[in-house]
């Protein structure tokens, strides 16, 4: 539905912890017209320079402090992510990526209650950490 705005421009960095880069993350926004719970959120896959990460490496935060993996993420109903608000992907990779210019393809999958099947939303870029 709102393709174009699946990746964020900013945001796309490596993520350091005591000194220690432990993974990398991006921003998103909701591929819909408002806001739904994170119980509502299908998937989200994620390619870097045309290499799939594993779902298990992945988390998301609708607010960049409360992080779920995206098993977890299906049965969270007390967080909403809201139209607008750009939620954070974070990869788990020690060592995050290199710096430099990355292709990023990112998926991201929403169910509705009056739509039977979840509806996907797919944005390529080349973002710079």
């Amino acid at each position: 539905m709102f393709d174009n705005y699946v990746l964020s421009d900013k945001g796309f960095k490596n993520v350091e912890v005591n000194g220690e880069v432990i993974g990398y993350e991006m921003r998103t926004r909701i591929t819909y017209y408002r806001g739904i719970p994170l119980s509502m959120i299908q998937d989200i896959q994620l390619e870097i320079d045309g290499e799939e990460v594993p779902r298990e490496k992945i988390k998301f935060s609708p607010d960049g402090e409360n992080y779920f993996t995206l098993d977890e993420m299906w049965t969270v109903t007390t967080y909403k992510w809201e139209y607008g608000v750009e939620g954070i992907v974070f990869v788990e990779q020690p060592g995050g990526l290199a710096e430099g210019p990355h292709e990023i393809t990112l998926t991201q999958g929403v169910r509705v209650s009056y739509i039977p099947v979840p509806f996907f939303g797919t944005n390529t870029k080349v973002l710079e950490i």
